[in-house]
């Protein structure tokens, strides 16, 4: 599977899984020409993108969803997310309720829910037919045993790695977007990404990507040795057991 992050953080995100000739989005939270430019960037052509699967309704994730209506490729959200989202034809809606199974030519996709200040946000587990496994889990407060549950056994993993609560409360946000932040329905700290991993990853040579990085509050660098650091106390080390990249 190829993935190919075309955007990560407050400003937008966007996410391409490709195998064969099949690619589908996660979140289209840039422009329309951005996502059309990107994807042309590392080579696949906007008008073969089979679906587009939303995390949650917040603009930083659906801001580039005309793009659907242009090539008319169907839109997977939230039964109740849809509530927020104006902007794709009816005829592209794809409403799914949590658990369900969706076939997208060559991949399989099933969704869970998480914990973020929207009405019915969801992480995605996307399977090839040979059965390779990703899964995404972007905006969450906290990450769940059922979340671990749906995650595990995954080749890769893109999960955000939002914040350092330090550097939070240090900050000039307003006090109330601060608590939002560090809220349960907030966004993962670099320690509450590094223990999940911690329980997810096996040491069979799965890729992580760490997303959503604060560029206020978190430094790339730190995202990375939290993780390392954590996976370490289980013998587990970069490069050798699996590969560790931040966006």
């Amino acid at each position: 599977m190829k993935v190919d992050i075309l955007a990560s953080g407050s400003s937008g995100n966007c996410i391409a899984l490709t195998t064969n000739e099949t690619t589908i989005l996660i979140d289209a939270g840039i422009a329309k020409t951005k996502i059309e430019k990107r994807l042309l960037e590392v080579g696949i052509t906007p008008s073969s993108v089979k679906a587009i699967f939303v995390t949650h309704a917040h603009s930083d994730h659906i801001k580039g969803l005309p793009l659907a209506n242009k090539y008319k490729i169907p839109v997977y959200a939230g039964e109740r997310e849809w509530k927020n989202i104006t902007c794709v034809e009816d005829e592209l809606i794809r409403q799914i309720g949590v658990g369900g199974l969706f076939g997208c030519d060559d991949f399989l996709v099933t969704d869970f829910k998480v914990h973020h200040d929207a009405i019915d946000p969801r992480g995605y587990v996307v399977r090839t037919l040979d059965n390779f496994k990703a899964s995404i889990c972007l905006d969450t407060g906290k990450v769940d045993k059922e979340m671990l549950q749906h995650m595990k056994g995954s080749d890769i993993y893109i999960i955000e790695a939002n914040h350092e609560p330090r550097m939070v409360e240090v900050s000039t946000y307003p006090n109330s977007v601060k608590a939002r932040i560090l809220s349960h329905i907030g966004h993962l700290s670099n320690e509450q990404t590094a223990v999940a991993l911690s329980e997810l990853v096996q040491g069979k040579s799965e890729r992580i990507y760490l997303t959503h990085l604060s560029s206020n509050n978190n430094l790339p660098m730190l995202a990375e040795m939290t993780v390392k650091r954590e996976l370490l106390k289980k013998g587990y080390h970069s490069g050798m057991h699996y590969e560790l990249e931040v966006i």
